[in-house]
């Protein structure tokens, strides 16, 4: 696309092709070939063979030596005047790269273009076709057309480096991969302004827009994602030298990651079953040698080739994300997490993969947390990992706080009150998630009692302003393990704070037979501190009318001088105030019921228990209510002569002694 003029790769040539004068004594102007083998077409008879895998060449020794400081080394150093027969079966390239330079030697024009160039420059490196032999040997041919023909064309370097993957380690001792992703990496970095558009994966007519139309900032990410993952690494690498937006390069891996590693999409399996945009769909996925800069993972061997594959490109992933927040998704991270689980990836990749999602972990959802335990564990979801998780996040967030601020000294209270209150927000948004992940895997009956407690005390008492999702969560830990002791169900239900529930779960939990029966107690006894608050705030409230009057009547002036919107959210306000009311009034009425309801029971355990001997607790219990009567009806005969006088005695319920 960065090319001036249309042209067509395959059919550019360089001149009218690279060619030099026959000075071999050898005349002719093509070969020939018949099944495997090829033939100069001259008279004169060949007297060398060579061999590359299959495929043979019969040729003239005094060509090829006038030419190759390989074949001159072969011939002399073997001290046989008759030898016909060689084999370069190691010859990079193979037997299309040595045809090419078969046919330089003996003077025939050859064409070069972007799917042969790296091929035949690593070719004659091996032969070592250099100056010394010739002036304008292959070396200098090819090496000019690399450096002002490829090197200049977006679509040429993409080209050359994939042509480059079959090359190892020659294209990249020749700097051939260096020099073609610099290139590739300078192109992407440019004003796009200038680029003329033509993909290496799009037809001209889907890819070439009006001039007037604006280039995407995202316009390489189809083109790079073609190339394999170790040349993938070096262009991002050079990418991020040259100052590119962690934005796109986050989001250029997150497409290399869809196109290359389709477990990332199936929410399950980490491994394709069909092979489609898999690594091994273009021949190319068993590779060995070139670029591994990556910690080598241990623990068992992975069986498939494949599944070696896809964790050699999770590694290179992980090694090449920006570190920025926010560069790539928490989904995708978490995606990426569960496939190096899956895949055994290096621990020590493993683990910053986990830092990188506790810093934005308030972005996660529950589908993404829910990963399955790949080790020997007896959970069915790594309980672990989301612990680990938790805490990356908490030290995150303790290290936020306690940095300095980087504003000027105006704006320093300003931005500190924000950052709380972000922190707040995190935090909050995570006790949520926790709730639901906790809520979730409390149905496995294999969840420890201690696992499940350290998970849902991680986080600050501060992080939750309802315990709403814990009671539900405790709730579903209960239903699951109906064996629990009493002394564990108490322990259990310590990580809840009673005084944060809703209405809905107090009136839940009253009636909860799974609760232990002092958390019961400890509901109703806050609700009904609520309760009494409620009533107390109301009376001041009422009080406080009759005195403020006169100000009420100001009041009831200015809101008249106040804009509609105003008042009609004081009104508003003033509705959810009477709603609350009748709220707490139902609350009041059905607690009372819940009361007496309790006073039934015990009259009628009381009439059962008569016939039989009373225990000593029993008698015990007896005399205390009998005293409790006795001091009501001794209190109410000193009211009823002093009625000024204050009660300093009041009655004591039964809950009371319970607890």
């Amino acid at each position: 696309m960065w090319e001036s003029e249309n042209e067509s790769v395959s059919g550019r040539d360089y001149g009218n092709g690279v060619h030099s004068t026959s000075k071999n004594g050898v005349k002719t102007d093509s070969f020939e070939q018949k099944g495997q083998s090829w033939y100069v077409a001259t008279d004169i008879p060949s007297d060398l063979l060579v061999q590359i895998e299959d495929v043979n060449f019969h040729l003239h020794k005094y060509p090829l030596l006038s030419r190759s400081g390989k074949m001159n080394r072969i011939i002399y150093e073997s001290r046989d005047a008759e030898l016909s027969k060689i084999s370069l079966n190691e010859l990079p390239g193979g037997s299309e790269a040595f045809e090419l330079a078969a046919k330089f030697c003996y003077g025939i024009a050859i064409d070069l273009s972007a799917t042969n160039i790296s091929g035949l420059r690593c070719a004659a490196e091996y032969l070592e076709m250099t100056e010394d032999l010739e002036e304008g040997n292959l070396i200098f041919k090819t090496e000019a057309f690399l450096s002002y023909v490829v090197l200049s064309s977006w679509r040429d370097s993409i080209l050359v480096l994939k042509s480059c993957e079959k090359l190892s380690p020659w294209a990249e001792n020749l700097q051939i991969v260096r020099r073609c992703s610099e290139s590739i990496a300078w192109k992407a970095c440019a004003n796009p302004k200038g680029i003329k558009w033509q993909y290496t994966g799009k037809p001209a007519s889907v890819s070439s827009p009006s001039r007037n139309h604006q280039v995407p900032p995202d316009w390489w990410f189809e083109d790079v994602t073609i190339l394999r993952i170790d040349h993938f690494v070096r262009v991002i690498t050079a990418i991020k030298v040259k100052g590119m937006r962690h934005e796109l390069i986050g989001a250029s891996i997150m497409q290399y990651a869809t196109k290359w590693l389709p477990g990332l999409i199936k929410e399950g399996s980490g491994l394709a079953e069909d092979g489609s945009n898999s690594s091994n769909s273009n021949g190319s996925s068993s590779w060995r040698g070139g670029l591994h800069m990556i910690i080598a993972g241990s623990g068992e061997e992975i069986p498939t080739v494949q599944a070696k594959d896809q964790r050699m490109i999770v590694e290179s992933l992980i090694s090449i994300l920006p570190q920025q927040k926010d560069s790539v998704s928490c989904s995708f991270l978490l995606r990426l997490l569960r496939m190096a689980n899956m895949l055994k990836v290096a621990p020590a990749l493993i683990t910053e993969l986990e830092k990188r999602v506790g810093m934005q972990f308030e972005q996660a959802t529950l589908a993404d947390l829910l990963i399955p335990s790949y080790n020997k564990s007896e959970t069915m979801y790594d309980i672990d990992l989301v612990q680990r998780l938790l805490e990356h996040f908490i030290i995150q967030e303790q290290t936020e706080s306690s940095s300095p601020s980087r504003y000027p000294f105006p704006d320093k209270h300003m931005h500190d009150g924000s950052q709380r209150g972000t922190n707040l927000n995190a935090k909050m948004r995570v006790a949520r998630l926790v709730d639901s992940y906790l809520t979730e895997v409390s149905r496995d009956r294999n969840l420890s009692l201690t696992k499940f407690q350290v998970l849902a005390e991680a986080l600050p008492d501060s992080a939750r302003t309802c315990d709403d999702g814990l009671y539900r969560a405790i709730d579903s830990y209960l239903k699951a393990h109906p064996t629990l002791s009493e002394h564990e169900r108490k322990r259990l239900c310590r990580v809840m704070d009673c005084q944060k529930l809703s209405v809905d779960a107090c009136m839940h939990a009253a009636q909860n037979e799974r609760l232990p029966l002092r958390v019961v107690v400890q509901v109703l006894f806050s609700e009904q501190v609520k309760i009494s608050n409620a009533i107390a705030n109301i009376s001041l409230k009422d009080a406080g009318e009759s005195h403020y009057q006169p100000l009420v009547s100001h009041h009831k002036s200015l809101l008249e001088a106040t804009p509609q919107s105003f008042q009609e959210g004081w009104t508003a306000a003033k509705k959810d105030i009477n709603t609350l009311k009748f709220e707490l009034e139902t609350v009041k009425t059905k607690y009372v019921e819940l009361q007496n309801d309790m006073d039934n029971l015990q009259r009628q355990f009381d009439k059962i228990a008569k016939p039989k001997q009373a225990s000593a607790w029993t008698a015990g219990w007896k005399k205390l209510s009998k005293l409790t009567k006795t001091t009501n009806v001794e209190t109410h005969d000193i009211s009823s002569h002093i009625p000024n006088a204050e009660q300093t005695t009041k009655p004591r319920r039964w809950r009371n002694s319970i607890s």
